[in-house]
C-alpha cells in the first residue's frame, strides 16, 4: 500500500487468498490468522502484546504494509494491530510499527514473485530467519518451551495449556510429526487479505438521497439497526453520522480507510480524541493519523459469542509523523477507539 500522504483515500477491503499470498516474503496487507511479521529480529515479546487490562494475550487482527516513497530505511514498512477477544475484557488493542530498508538480513533485493511457490502445502512456519520462534497458538514470539519435548514453543502458560488440551499432549511424544498438525485453538481470526481501492469523489448532494437500505446493506443488519439506533440518540449529532454514512454508501464494505495524515471521519460526536489526547512519539515527533479500521470488518471475524464480544465504532491508528527508526525492531504506536454505543 502506497502512502497517499494529502492525495485520495485509500479503501481497504476483505478478500480471500491463497495462503502463500499471505506470507512474509509476500507483504500482505491482512487480516487475522498469524501475522506475518516484517523484520524477524526485534519482534514484540509477551509483556508487550499482553492486554492492558485483563494481562491475557491480545489476538492479532491486521496488518498493513505501508511503505514510505523516498524513504530508503522504511522502503518495507508494516503496521501491526492486536486486539483483546477474552471476555469479560474484549477491550485492549495495542498496535506495533516496523520498517526495513530494502537490503535487508531478512528479504531478497528484488521484488517478490507474483506466481505461487512450488510447494502446495500450507504448513505454518514457526521459526523466523532470525531463528526466533513462533507460539504454536498465536503466532507471536515464542519465549517457552514445552519441558518435555523441548520442540513446541509458546507466549504464555494460557497458550501452552490451551494447546496441551487440543492436541500437544498426544503428539508430544512424536516431535517429528505434531508441527504439521496445528490444531484450530480457536484463538485466531479468519484470514483474509485486504485489497486496495481508491476512494472515488463521492458528491454529498447525490448520495444523501439514494435509497440507504439498499447501499449499506452488505454492513450486516444488526450493525446497521444499531448504528441507527446511535444516530437517533444523538440529537444534535445527526449530521456526523449522516456524513459518516454518506461517506462511505459508495462503498459499503471498506473494512479500512488508509491515508498518512489524512482527517479521520467519526460514527459519533462522542469520545472524539483532541491533539492533547494523542500521545507524542517517543522521538519526539506528533503522531498523524495512518488508518482508520471501520465497523464493517466486525462482519468478517465471526467473533459472536453468547455475552460480551469485541465491538468498536472506529479504531483509528496513529503512528509518528517522522516515522522514525529504531533499528530493526517493532515501535508501539497508539490506537484510539470510538465505540458504537457511547451515546446509547
Amino acid at each position: 500500500m502506497a502512502a497517499a500522504g494529502a492525495g485520495p483515500v485509500e479503501l481497504g477491503f476483505a478478500q480471500s487468498a491463497p495462503a502463500w499470498r499471505l506470507r512474509s516474503e509476500q507483504f500482505p496487507s491482512k487480516v487475522g490468522g498469524r501475522p506475518a511479521w516484517l523484520g524477524s529480529a526485534g519482534l514484540p515479546g509477551p509483556p508487550a502484546l499482553a492486554c492492558t487490562l485483563c494481562r491475557r494475550p491480545l489476538s492479532f487482527l491486521l496488518q498493513v504494509y505501508a511503505p514510505l516513497p523516498g524513504r530508503a530505511d522504511a522502503f518495507h514498512r508494516g503496521i501491526f494491530l492486536f486486539c483483546c477477544r477474552e471476555p469479560p475484557c474484549c477491550a485492549g488493542l495495542r498496535v506495533f510499527r516496523n520498517q526495513l530498508p530494502r537490503k535487508n538480513d531478512f528479504y531478497s533485493y528484488e521484488p517478490p514473485s507474483e506466481n505461487p511457490p512450488p510447494e502446495t502445502g500450507e504448513s505454518v512456519c514457526l521459526q523466523l530467519k532470525s531463528g526466533a520462534h513462533l507460539c504454536r497458538v498465536c503466532g507471536c514470539l515464542g519465549p517457552k518451551t514445552c519441558s518435555r519435548c523441548h520442540k513446541a514453543y509458546y507466549c504464555s502458560k494460557e497458550h501452552q495449556t490451551l494447546d496441551w488440551r487440543l492436541g500437544h499432549k498426544q503428539t508430544c511424544a512424536q516431535p517429528d510429526h505434531f508441527d504439521h498438525i496445528i490444531p484450530d485453538h480457536n484463538f485466531l481470526f479468519p484470514e483474509f487479505e485486504i485489497v486496495i481501492e481508491t476512494e472515488e469523489e463521492i458528491m454529498p448532494e447525490v448520495v444523501e438521497k439514494e435509497d440507504y437500505s439498499e447501499i449499506t446493506g452488505s454492513m450486516g443488519e444488526a450493525l446497521e439497526e444499531e448504528l441507527d439506533s446511535m444516530a437517533k440518540h444523538e440529537s444534535g449529532e445527526d449530521t456526523i453520522f449522516q456524513k459518516f454514512k454518506t461517506q462511505i454508501a459508495l462503498e459499503p464494505e471498506q473494512i479500512l480507510r488508509y491515508g498518512r495524515g489524512i482527517v479521520p471521519i467519526w460514527i459519533s460526536g462522542e469520545n472524539i480524541p483532541q491533539e492533547k489526547d494523542i500521545p507524542d512519539c517517543p522521538c519526539g515527533a506528533k503522531r498523524i493519523l495512518e488508518f482508520q479500521v471501520m465497523p464493517q470488518l466486525l462482519n468478517y471475524l465471526k467473533a459472536d459469542r453468547l455475552g460480551k464480544s469485541i465491538d468498536w465504532g472506529i479504531l483509528a491508528v496513529f503512528t509518528c509523523a517522522e516515522s522514525c527508526s529504531l533499528g530493526t525492531g517493532y515501535t508501539e504506536e497508539f490506537v484510539w477507539k470510538q465505540d458504537v454505543t457511547d451515546t446509547l
